[in-house]
């Protein structure tokens, strides 16, 4: 879990969080999960330093969550900052309202991209 962390980003202790969720989902659980996503999410996070990591969240082949660019490619690249990571897993923003007020930019399949909100949630609710 802590080779998921990246010092100086407030969102670590949520893609540590996610990655705790998927590995308490059963195979029933897991295989809904990813099949209401079916999508791999690269999300390309600066910090106020900027500084900048990269977190691939597989809801495609694994359902898994691990530092680093995707592999196989991506199906959608979204690039925001540690705050607005925040924000959107917390429930303070939308994806929507962070992509219309440009801090939340796409790259890919951007109508997957509305399905983080629902991957982010699942994983809350179980932890």
């Amino acid at each position: 879990m802590s080779d998921l962390k990246a010092a100086g980003f407030k969102s670590s202790e949520l893609i540590a969080g996610l990655d705790t969720a998927f590995k308490s989902y059963s195979d029933k659980e897991k295989a809904e999960a990813m099949k209401k996503s079916n999508g791999i999410f690269e999300l390309q996070v600066t910090n106020a330093d900027k500084e900048t990591v990269t977190w691939t969240i597989d809801m495609k082949k694994t359902g898994t969550v691990y530092k680093g660019k995707a592999t196989p490619k991506a199906d959608v690249t979204i690039i925001l900052s540690d705050d607005t990571l925040v924000d959107l897993a917390s429930g303070k923003t939308n994806g929507q309202k962070a992509f219309m007020t440009g801090k939340l930019k796409t790259k890919g399949n951007m109508m997957l991209a509305t399905k983080l909100d629902t991957v982010l949630k699942g994983a809350k609710a179980k932890l």
